[in-house]
């Protein structure tokens, strides 16, 4: 309760708690919002009918149900606010594997962003990003060379996406991709929500000898739109502890290597 108390005084904070509670359900009511969050449920209605635009949900006589597909991308800023700690713990834990010299690709994604913040006091590193607040965090390091591929700037996003993007990857080469995801699982592999974003993805992934995906465990078993790679071109996998033993099981039955942070 003391989770949802610190969120209701944003808009914000408010639609993640609706879309989680969507996510668990499939089905919210106004009045059982209204309780849980301590806003009217005018209030509630309002923040409804906004996500309804977005197409996530779709209300119905007392509230609403879910209508995301697995196209749908929740805005970043919702996103970010979406198990911070253990996104936090995901980026340190991956930023030990990189290794002083080494040439790596960092994708985009809230939890990407993670471990940049984690090496942005690393020495002799170059990072080839086709994110712009991946580049923020590292720029500020000379001892860190930034490559930030062309491309057209996703709004909101700040993913750089298109053919001068996927073509930046082509010339260069990787020691490892550090992939985010929109879902991990075992039939579909690792899949992500946007189709422009994908491509610039598979082409990091082409430029790489190694490929570790860090995903929060709420992605595992989940599938989104459209296809990365499957499961066994994953060397690591980088998650937290939410993970079930069973899905950590059979993902490193398919020679897969998992870290929990």
């Amino acid at each position: 309760m003391f989770y949802v108390r610190s969120l209701i005084m944003k808009p914000e904070g408010r639609r993640q708690y609706v879309l989680e509670a969507l996510e668990e359900a499939r089905e919210v009511s106004v009045a059982e919002l209204s309780r849980t969050t301590g806003v009217s449920e005018m209030t509630v209605r309002r923040d409804l009918e906004g996500l309804e635009r977005e197409g996530v949900l779709k209300r119905v006589h007392g509230g609403a149900v879910s209508a995301a597909s697995r196209g749908y991308e929740p805005p970043y800023a919702l996103r970010s606010g979406r198990a911070p700690y253990a996104k936090r713990d995901i980026g340190q834990k991956a930023a030990s594997l990189v290794n002083p010299g080494e040439t790596v690709a960092i994708d985009v994604g809230t939890t990407t962003v993670e471990l940049a913040r984690a090496l942005s006091s690393a020495d002799n590193l170059t990072v080839l990003t086709p994110s712009l607040r991946v580049a923020e965090h590292l720029t500020a390091n000379r001892a860190i060379r930034t490559i930030v591929t062309g491309g057209i700037a996703r709004h909101g996003e700040l993913s750089m996406v298109g053919d001068l993007a996927e073509r930046a990857f082509e010339s260069l080469h990787c020691d490892t991709a550090f992939l985010g995801a929109g879902g991990v699982d075992m039939n579909a592999g690792v899949t992500e929500f946007n189709l422009e974003d994908t491509r610039v993805k598979r082409a990091a992934l082409a430029s790489a000898r190694r490929c570790v995906v860090l995903v929060d465990s709420s992605k595992l078993g989940k599938v989104a739109l459209a296809s990365i790679c499957p499961l066994e071109r994953v060397d690591v996998l980088v998650t937290d502890g939410g993970a079930t033993p069973d899905a950590l099981a059979s993902i490193r039955e398919m020679g897969v290597e998992v870290l929990i942070a």
